[in-house]
């Protein structure tokens, strides 16, 4: 079961790499808010459909958990996105960045007050494997890059993203008992783009609806349906089977899916970030126990 669950966070963070790099398009054609409204809006249709196909509905959980549930749409769907995207605005990709890298740390702890959950020896080192290499991708082993950062509310603001994307999962994990994965993602996803569609009305967009390429609603289709629906359904199922900072701590893996799409497409990779991609994977492996119970099965052997 946990090896379904590590391999959908793997997918989670394949999806969410590319993302970034569809978004790079998209914005093009599409206000921020707008690309928000339209993919969580699809999201939201297709997890409705999918939830009426299994016959998922229960009135009993909705009334149980409505309170919880509008409670995690605004703050791990609005919330996130709308302070991520809006911080982007006023600072730079290495400062975002860097600051969503932290999202394990804050989760954890979070965790660790929320929900009671002990930070064990294993989990601390793993975190901080993965968040030196986070910091080798992303600088490319240049360490002078961090002196000279500044911040900036852009900064204030994607802190807040994060917040919200950790308390997603944490309070998600701490409220809802009686729902599932499925239910949970479905009722989130449609409250948070219910308030994006509400708030995207008032504003006015870059290119006409008519105008916009196929290629550039491919790329809302993708983060719809890849990042908004199998992304949060698998996140949310990663917390209910292993908790919120085991989960959590997959995100590190979101830069370098980002870097090795953008190696793809041409873009070269060096050494640093070779060896920061290597210390993010060798973290997560080593926090989730992966190495330990492979070691153990060769002494087995």
């Amino acid at each position: 079961m946990k090896n379904k669950v590590y391999t959908q966070l793997l997918g989670f963070a394949i999806f969410t790499g590319g993302t970034f790099n569809a978004s790079k398009y998209a914005v093009q054609y599409f206000e921020a808010i707008h690309i928000a409204a339209w993919r969580f809006g699809i999201a939201a249709f297709v997890m409705l459909c999918l939830l009426k196909i299994r016959k998922d509905f229960d009135l009993e959980v909705w009334m149980q958990n409505r309170t919880y549930y509008l409670l995690l749409g605004i703050v791990g769907v609005f919330g996130f996105n709308f302070f991520f995207f809006l911080g982007m605005k006023y600072t730079e990709a290495v400062n975002g960045a860097l600051i969503m890298a932290t999202n394990p740390l804050v989760t954890t702890l979070l965790a660790s007050v929320i929900l009671r959950e002990k930070i064990v020896k294993r989990q601390a080192i793993g975190m901080l494997l993965a968040l030196i290499g986070v910091v080798f991708v992303l600088t490319q082993g240049s360490f002078t890059i961090l002196q000279h950062l500044s911040f900036s509310k852009g900064d204030f603001y994607i802190l807040l993203g994060n917040i919200c994307w950790a308390l997603y999962g944490v309070l998600g994990r701490r409220f809802i008992k009686t729902g599932n994965p499925i239910q949970t993602t479905t009722y989130t996803m449609t409250i948070g783009a219910l308030t994006f569609i509400i708030i995207s009305s008032t504003q006015k967009s870059i290119v006409p609806v008519l105008e916009i390429p196929w290629l550039a609603w491919g790329a809302i289709l993708f983060m719809a349906i890849g990042m908004s629906v199998l992304g949060y359904l698998w996140w949310n199922n990663g917390i209910a089977q292993i908790g919120a900072a085991r989960t959590s701590l997959f995100f590190n893996l979101v830069p370098v899916v980002t870097i090795l799409i953008s190696f793809i497409e041409g873009v070269n990779i060096t050494s640093a970030q070779s060896v920061g991609m290597i210390l993010v994977i060798t973290g997560i492996l080593y926090s989730s126990g992966f190495i330990q119970r492979k070691s153990k099965e060769s002494v087995n052997i």
